[in-house]
């Protein structure tokens, strides 16, 4: 795929598309009519989501209303209680928080959530932005089923700007007003199967939904057209191994789709033999990387691949969020790849998240170097990639699942 058609689709796909929206459905839509201009035969798999419509949102400071937005499946209320800044959740900070509405600065992980519980906080405030931004945009967050259990309380999100005024101003009670419907919705994954020469596969992965405030041109439309590249190159040619291409909705709330693709194809997980996840390629600055939930060499397999193609790569094992991780959960070696700007040449999650980060001649060599190893694995005589996952990134995938708490924290 020529870098003008690679941007051409970015361009045609910069919208906002969150998950269980038309505007979902409609980017699938669009990389399948691509998959079929080349005469190949993609199909949807849908799965659940939970959904909310949110009615009313308010956020009282000291009787003055304040912009917010109200956290979706977090329940209804009509809260006044004291306001509590907490910049930690550390044992101390928590005994302060019973009966009241915390502010804090960590976003509401799953252990965030339940130490407040535990606690007895009676609501909460996240934030985010950034106070040197000029807008004062404010991303519509939820309250995660798999973090909530069901144990719902009252929450809103704010600005940056408003977080700061409301601890500067010494604020002494908020009041919140949510009311809100939940529903079942639907979001879906698109998969294009290129059969091998035998019955294994090669499963690749990218998600094409964003979050509300962003487009996600970088974020991660990229990494869906690099696998429509993927997709192009290995429809020309021969290869052992069979290659898998997996588009996942929903990865912004929490890898929704990769988690239903890899729940519902548990009968083939013997026949998985690797994941290789794209998730934010092409952009204009920024390191190559890739993080491998597998053995080791296959780090030092990518490494010394760079240096042979003169690509610079910087390989670890570790666990990235993103969608190559329920993989790695069942025990499927996965790696993702990625190239990462640093915070002063691109962002995401924001309307910043647009094709000027990009460049469209590193999205061709990030698309080229990908498969130049997808070629070595689809044609290997025997996968050279164990089927091990290393028990330091067991660990890891139990911290990140919220399985168990980051004891380095």
């Amino acid at each position: 795929m020529k870098k003008e058609q690679m941007e051409q689709i970015l361009r045609e796909t910069a919208y906002v598309r969150t998950s269980g929206t038309p505007e979902e459905l409609h980017c699938a839509e669009t990389i399948m009519d691509v998959c079929r201009s080349w005469g190949l035969d993609p199909h949807l798999e849908t799965f659940p989501v939970a959904m909310s419509h949110i009615f009313e949102a308010h956020l009282y400071a000291d009787g003055r209303e304040v912009p917010c937005k109200g956290f979706k499946l977090s329940g209804n209320a009509d809260l006044e209680a004291p306001l509590v800044y907490l910049p930690s959740t550390d044992p101390a900070s928590l005994t302060k928080v019973k009966g009241c509405i915390v502010l804090v600065d960590t976003g509401m992980s799953y252990w965030v959530y339940h130490d407040l519980l535990e606690a007895g906080a009676a609501g909460f405030i996240t934030y985010d932005g950034n106070v040197n931004y000029p807008d004062d945009d404010i991303d519509q967050k939820e309250l995660r089923p798999y973090v909530s259990l069901g144990h719902l309380i009252p929450g809103v999100n704010v600005n940056a700007k408003t977080a700061r005024a409301l601890v500067a101003e010494g604020v002494k009670n908020v009041r919140i007003v949510l009311r809100q419907a939940e529903y079942r919705g639907e979001s879906r994954n698109v998969v294009l199967d290129l059969p091998g020469e035998t019955d294994e596969w090669i499963v690749f992965t990218a998600h094409y939904d964003s979050v509300p405030l962003s487009v996600g041109t970088y974020d991660n439309m990229t990494g869906s057209v690099g696998l429509l590249a993927i997709a192009d190159e290995f429809r020309k040619q021969p290869h052992r191994l069979g290659l898998r291409f997996v588009w996942c909705g929903s990865e912004e709330r929490g890898l929704l789709g990769s988690k239903a693709y890899v729940a519902a194809h548990e009968d083939e997980w013997d026949r998985f033999l690797l994941n290789i996840n794209l998730d934010m390629i092409g952009s204009a600055m920024g390191r190559f990387i890739a993080v491998c939930s597998a053995e080791e060499k296959l780090v030092h397999y990518i490494e010394y691949l760079g240096m042979e193609k003169g690509f610079p790569v910087s390989a670890r094992t570790g666990v990235y969020s993103s969608d190559s991780t329920p993989f790695a959960d069942k025990g499927i070696p996965a790696l993702s790849f990625a190239r990462l700007t640093g915070p002063a040449t691109g962002t995401i999650h924001n309307r910043y998240d647009t094709i000027d980060i990009l460049k469209m001649e590193r999205m061709e060599e990030d698309a080229a170097f990908i498969c130049a190893f997808t070629e070595r694995m689809a044609n290997a005589a025997f996968m050279p990639v164990s089927r091990e996952i290393p028990q330091d990134v067991h660990d890891k995938l139990d911290v990140y699942l919220s399985r168990k708490r980051d004891d380095k924290k």
